[in-house]
C-alpha cells in the first residue's frame, strides 16, 4: 500500500483530472480519505460504480449531493457499460477552460489525461476496459487484483492511468469497515464473518426490513429480534447444525449477490 500510494503521489503530476470510483452501495465509505489528500486540489469526477446493484432511489440522492457541492459526479454500471461513455465528455466540461488555453497557444488536439483511482474491487480495471474497449486491465471480483500502474488508450484524446485499489490502514470508524467488508472491498481473510454478519442483519432490519423477512421466510415476530437471535434461527432453518459461522457467510454472500435486492448503506443525511 506504502508503494502504491508513492506511485500515486508521483504520477498525480501528469494528470489533469481524476476519475474516483466508488461503489454505489456505499459511497462515502468508499471513499479513501489519505487518496483524496493527495489529489492537490485535482478536479474529481465521483463515478458511483455497480449502481446496477445499489437502491437506485439513494444512488440519486448521492449524486445530487456529491453535485450540491460542486463536484461531478455519475452513477454507472460497469459490468454492461451503462453511461461508461459520458465519461469522457464530462472530463472535457470539467476542464474546458484548460483546454481552451491550449487550443489558444496552438495545440489543437489537447489531450486529457485522467488518473482512475479507489479502493479494491470498485470496479476501477473494468471501467478501463470498457473506455478502452479492450481487455488491457486485469479485472476480478476480488480485492487487489490491479498490482501496477500501467497508462490506457481510451477513444478520443483521452489516456487512462490505472491505479491499485488502495485502502487506509486503520478504520477510525468501525462501521466503514463493516460496510467494506460486507461489499466486499475488504479481504474476506481480515474479518470475522460473524460480526459483519450481526451488523449486516441489524442494517437490514432497519432499513431493508421486508426484503429481510420475505427472503428467509421470517415471520414478523421473529424480524423484532436481535441480529444475533435472526443468525441462530437462519442455522436452523438452513440445518447448519451449531454452525454459526456457516451461516454468517451464507448471509455475506447472499447480499453480495445481490439475493437480498438492491440496497445501500448509507445515506448522504449521515454524514457530520
Amino acid at each position: 500500500m506504502q508503494k502504491a500510494r508513492r506511485e500515486v503521489a508521483e504520477k498525480i503530476k501528469q494528470v489533469d483530472i481524476v476519475f474516483e470510483v466508488v461503489d454505489a452501495r456505499s459511497p462515502e465509505s468508499s471513499r479513501n480519505p489519505m487518496l483524496l489528500e493527495m489529489l492537490q486540489q485535482k478536479p474529481i469526477i465521483s463515478i458511483l460504480n455497480k449502481a446496477d446493484l445499489a437502491d437506485s432511489a439513494r444512488t440519486k440522492a448521492w449524486v445530487a449531493a456529491y453535485q450540491a457541492e460542486g463536484r461531478e459526479a455519475i452513477a454507472i454500471d460497469a459490468q454492461h457499460a451503462k453511461r461508461l461513455q459520458q465519461l469522457p465528455q464530462m472530463a472535457e466540461k470539467v476542464l474546458a477552460e484548460k483546454l481552451a488555453r491550449k487550443r489558444a497557444r496552438g495545440i489543437r488536439n489537447p489531450h486529457v489525461r485522467a488518473m482512475c483511482i479507489g479502493i479494491p474491487n470498485v470496479g476501477k480495471s473494468t471501467i478501463l476496459n470498457r473506455l478502452v474497449q479492450k481487455n488491457i486491465a486485469i479485472t476480478g471480483n476480488r480485492p487487489g487484483v490491479t498490482k501496477n500502474q500501467q497508462w490506457l488508450k481510451a477513444s478520443g484524446n483521452l489516456e487512462l492511468l490505472d491505479t491499485p485499489g488502495i485502502l487506509w490502514p486503520k478504520f477510525d470508524d468501525q462501521e466503514i469497515g463493516m460496510k467494506l467488508a460486507l461489499t466486499g472491498a475488504i479481504a474476506d481473510k481480515v474479518f470475522t464473518a460473524d460480526e459483519v454478519a450481526l451488523w449486516g442483519v441489524g442494517y437490514f432490519q432497519k432499513n431493508y426490513a421486508e426484503v429481510l423477512r420475505k427472503h428467509y421466510g421470517l415471520t414478523d415476530e421473529q424480524m423484532q429480534s436481535r441480529p444475533a437471535d435472526i443468525v441462530q434461527l437462519l442455522t436452523k432453518k438452513f440445518a447448519y447444525g451449531e454452525e454459526f459461522d456457516r451461516t454468517a457467510v451464507r448471509f455475506i454472500n447472499d447480499v453480495r449477490k445481490g439475493e437480498l435486492g438492491r440496497y445501500t448503506l448509507e445515506v448522504p443525511e449521515d454524514r457530520a
